[in-house]
């Protein structure tokens, strides 16, 4: 699966994801083939960090 490139949009796709089908983010990159590691630095170039405690990027 392709994802979006776009940090803004990125952040709004996986924490859909997150949301809809995922009960965390470990599970989310396993199924999708996503590098848990690059996923979170990309994500914190818009200053937004995984909270597990709520699943999801805030």
């Amino acid at each position: 699966m392709t994802i979006p490139q776009d940090p803004v949009i990125l952040l709004s796709f996986i924490n859909t994801y997150l949301r809809d089908h995922y009960k965390n983010l470990d599970d989310l990159c396993k199924s999708l083939n996503i590098d848990e590691a690059s996923l979170k630095e990309k994500l914190k170039t818009i200053e937004y960090e995984y909270n597990p405690a709520q699943n999801q990027f805030i």
